[in-house]
Formats: C-alpha cells, sequence, structure tokens
C-alpha cells in the first residue's frame, strides 16, 4: 500500500515532438521506498520503488530521457506537505549525449562543421 509522501516537484523540459512542458511530479511513500508519478499528455510514468525520493526523481529523468525528452529540470514545490512556491532552486539534468553519426553522413558532418568555423 503506498501514500502520499508530502513532496511535490515541477519538471520542466521539451518533450519528444520540442514542446515545452511543465507538470508536477508526485511521490508516494511505499512499504519499501518512493515511486515518483508523472501524467502529461497519453505518458503515464510510475518508477520503480526506490530507497528515496530524489533516486524516484532520477529514475524517472533517465526514462524520460531514453524516450526523448530533453533540457529537463526540476524544482521541489512541496516538502513535508508544506508549499515551497518558488523558493527552491531549479536543478537542470543534462541531456544524454547522441551516439556519434558513422559512416559517409558522418564523415560529411563533421566536415562542414569543421568548415563553418
Amino acid at each position: 500500500m503506498s501514500t502520499p509522501a508530502g513532496e511535490k516537484h515541477q519538471l520542466a523540459g521539451f518533450d519528444v515532438r520540442e514542446r515545452g512542458f511543465n507538470r508536477p511530479v508526485d511521490f508516494v511513500r511505499t512499504a519499501t521506498g518512493y515511486q515518483a508519478t508523472l501524467r502529461y499528455e497519453t505518458t503515464h510514468i510510475v518508477t520503480p520503488e526506490a530507497p528515496s525520493a530524489g533516486e524516484a526523481l532520477q529514475q524517472l529523468i533517465t526514462t524520460l530521457q531514453q524516450q526523448g525528452y530533453t533540457q529537463l529540470r526540476s524544482q521541489q514545490s512541496y516538502r513535508d506537505g508544506i508549499y515551497l512556491g518558488s523558493q527552491e532552486l531549479w536543478v537542470e539534468y543534462p541531456d544524454r549525449q547522441a551516439a556519434p553519426e558513422v559512416g559517409l553522413l558522418g564523415l560529411l558532418k563533421k566536415w562542414l562543421g569543421r568548415s563553418s568555423g
């Protein structure tokens, strides 16, 4: 059985269609830890249980990045059920590095990148 953890974060970034979004992330306390939940349009992600809310949030970030979400950042908005407003700083999560281009297309892009500088 899970219960609300009294913690919430705002998560912002760009979805796979490069549209900006900003949605709350809810946390629940489970028998062995925490889970993070995000609802955005047709996306509904619930992370596996993690030892802390921070680790559940990191699992959520990793999942979204694997799906193509970029420029993700979060801000804690509730702690122990108390609304924090915008008091907390935004935490930015670096985008995953794309695999390098290979073959003729990769060489051409590399060459063009050098010649335009």
